[in-house]
Formats: C-alpha cells, structure tokens, sequence
C-alpha cells in the first residue's frame, strides 16, 4: 500500500498531542514523524520517528541559512520518501511544530511527490479567544521559526486555523457555548471532529481470536482488503480517520485562503458571537480609511477580506487582522483592470469569483470584509466603516480625480 500523508498542526500543542495519539490508535500501520524546532538555538532540529508503542527512531537536521524551518523543508520529504521505501507504514502522521503553519509544509510535501490526504488544525476552543487576542511576536514567546520571523501568535494561528478543512476539537471542561461558537463562525466550512483521548495504553481488553478482534486491534499483514485505498478501508470508520483520509487538494486550499477568492464566513449571530459581512461598491478614501485603521482594527477578534482604495483603483488589497495587529498588502490588479487577453493567464477559481461578484460598472472592485467576535458592535462598525467611503461628490468626480487624493498608505504597503 502506497503512503499516506496527514498533516496535524496547531498552536494548542496539547490538543495536537491528543489529535496524533488518536489517529495512532484509530490507524494500524502509522507512525508520526515530527521536527522539535525548540533546540534550534543551539544549531540544530531533532527528529523523531515514533509509533503508538514509543519512539521509533531519531536524528538531528542542521539549521539551514539560520532557519529552522528551513531544516524542516528539506529534512521532511527525504525522511517521507524512506518510510514510503521502508513499506512498513500505510500512514505517515506529520505532526507540525507549534509555529508552523500547515499550507507551506502541505505543498513542500506534494512537490516531493509524495500524496497529502489530510490537513488537521488541533484546537482547543478554551484557548481560541485568548490566542486570536495575543498580538506578541512569535520570538518574544519562544516560537519563531527564524531569526527573521516577524509573525504574530494571533496571526499565526488564524492562519493554522482557516487552512485547514478538518479542526480537531478537543473535549475541554474550561469551554463554554462562546468558544465554541467562535470556532464555528471562524471556519464555517471546516469539518469539526471531536477528540477524545486514546483509552488507556493499559487498559487490557477480555481475550478474543483473530476473527473477533476489531479492525484497530488487527496487525496490518491481518488486514482484510489491503488493496484498497485506506479511506475505503472498514477500519477507516472512525471520525478522525475518514476525514483525514478523505484526500486533500493543495490547489484549492491555496486558493481558497487567496484574498481574491477567499471563502469568506457568512453573517452570523449566536451565543454573543456576530460575524458582520460588509460589502459595498464604492471605494475608500485613503486618509478617512487610514485614520480609522486603529479603531477598525480592535473592533474584532479577527478580521480578513479584500478592499478598494480610490487612489489605488486598480490594485486589489488585502485585509488582515488579529490580535489588535493589522496587515495590509497587495494581492495583484482587479481583474476588471486587466485587457481581455490577460485574462487566460488567470487561474479559472479566481475568474469564477470575479464573475461571481461582477458589476456592469466596476466589474469585481468592491469592499468585501468580515468582522468576526465576541461582543461585536455591528451597527458601530458599519457607521465607521461607511464613513470611510468617498462621499457623493467625491465619487462623482471619477477615477483621475480619486487618483489625486493624499496616498496615505505607501508606508504601510512599503511604496
């Protein structure tokens, strides 16, 4: 049998514990293969191979160009390819460092050739609040993956958390209806699997032959149908393991995370929790909008989307936020501004938004951002961000007019 890869990753480490040893003893033939960044300081990254009875094997990979990460990527598809070689393991468990995030170790992974059947975010929902509000730099807390790692917690683990298809919840008593309601208008579309722990490795179970025992108990060569694909596989019924072997497509993860056509939540309202969708087709003047950033910003425990500044009519920008921290970058032209001809050079996702969300007069340009958090106030926000548009003088005057307006965002888009 060919070898799978699932990918588990997440700030909450002990939830990402919790989510391995489950698939250890939900999948026969599985082992995790994990890369500890914590020693990098001292010029290396220790790996361990380990299965459900203990550690397997281990070694060291040198920093690469003073990164970590970097160690990871190419330690990662070699140690990959030897257990694909090795045969003895149907399903390789990645199991992600705290700080790394899921999307470059998903693709590293696929251009080696190898086969991504999963990506899991571990979550535990009483730390979701507190970790979407941590604007601390990843370095000031012991996590960057580089010297050069200017990353958030907050940022971080909203990235873990929107990448993947599949979050693995784990049962937390600090919990309440709140977190968990976060969680679902954070990632609408996830498949939320709840984790329990593993039963107890000592727990020994009454004494029963081969033809009794339960796929889990059974050791791979006794396996029945071990052609099969392992999601087709009877042992394969447990939650955690049908949704990480369901298969997993890189191209689409990525371009649903791309700010031109992100799959953004829906408006929502439950448990004290709102999510506010604002969507307009006139653009933002660029000083009213910049002097409001702050006040944007802190509104919500996260905020992500795209916008349109009017002295900046043809550049689709991308709104970032978490953790009282803002990012605001380029993400290419509106397609409205391109010639027809270019337009076969665009990925057909990103035409089937634009044509999704087409005006006859300014084609794809729109604001189109989600607040989303505990507490929101709506119709404040809505206020606020309204009063950033051009006014109706100011729309009327056109597109050379609005090119003329002060560009209070060079510095922080680095013109």
């Amino acid at each position: 049998m060919s070898l799978s890869v699932v990918i588990v990753g997440g700030l909450h480490a002990d939830a990402r514990r919790a989510t391995v040893a489950r698939l250890l003893a939900d999948v026969p033939g599985s082992v995790v293969l994990h890369h500890d960044l914590a020693t990098a300081a001292a010029g290396t990254v220790v790996r361990t191979v380990r299965d459900a009875t203990g550690i397997l094997a281990a070694g060291e990979a040198p920093l690469v160009d003073d990164c970590a990460c970097c160690a990871l990527r190419e330690d990662l598809v070699p140690e990959l390819r030897r257990l694909a070689d090795d045969g003895a393991t149907s399903l390789a468990i990645v199991e992600l460092w705290d700080s790394v995030e899921p999307k470059a170790m998903a693709e590293v992974v696929v251009a080696g050739g190898l086969t991504v059947t999963g990506v899991v975010t571990a979550v535990d929902p009483a730390l979701l609040l507190p970790c979407l509000g941590n604007g601390d730099d990843l370095a000031d807390v012991g996590l960057a993956a580089a010297a050069t790692d200017q990353r958030t917690v907050a940022d971080t683990f909203a990235r873990q958390l929107e990448y993947a298809p599949v979050l693995a919840v784990v049962d937390s008593e600090e919990a309440d209806d709140e977190d968990r309601e976060l969680l679902a208008q954070l990632h609408p579309t996830a498949r939320q699997v709840r984790i329990t722990p593993p039963a107890r490795a000592n727990a020994q179970p009454p004494e029963r032959s081969g033809a009794e025992r339960p796929y889990a108990e059974l050791p791979h060569a006794e396996l029945p149908h071990a052609e099969l694909p392992y999601a087709e596989l009877p042992y394969a019924r447990s939650p955690l393991a049908r949704a990480v072997l369901a298969g997993f497509d890189v191209e689409s993860a990525a371009a649903a995370q791309h700010p031109a056509c992100a799959l953004l939540p829906a408006e929502a309202d439950g448990h004290g929790v709102s999510t506010l969708v604002w969507h307009r087709r006139r653009p933002f003047h660029p000083e009213r909008l910049y002097a409001a950033l702050e006040d944007l910003t802190c509104a919500a425990a996260r905020s992500r989307g795209r916008f349109w500044l009017a002295d900046r009519p043809d550049v689709l920008l991308h709104w970032d936020a978490a953790g009282g921290a803002l990012c605001v970058e380029s993400a290419g032209p509106w397609l409205a501004s391109l010639p027809d001809a270019a337009w076969e050079l665009v990925p057909p996702v990103r035409r089937a938004a634009a044509a999704l969300d087409w005006h006859p007069e300014h084609g794809d340009c729109c604001q189109h951002l989600v607040f989303t958090s505990p507490g929101l106030d709506r119709d404040g926000l809505a206020r606020l961000l309204e009063s950033c548009l051009l006014t109706d003088a100011e729309y009327a005057a056109g597109r050379a007019a609005w090119k003329r307006l002060p560009p209070a965002f060079d510095t922080l888009l680095e013109v």
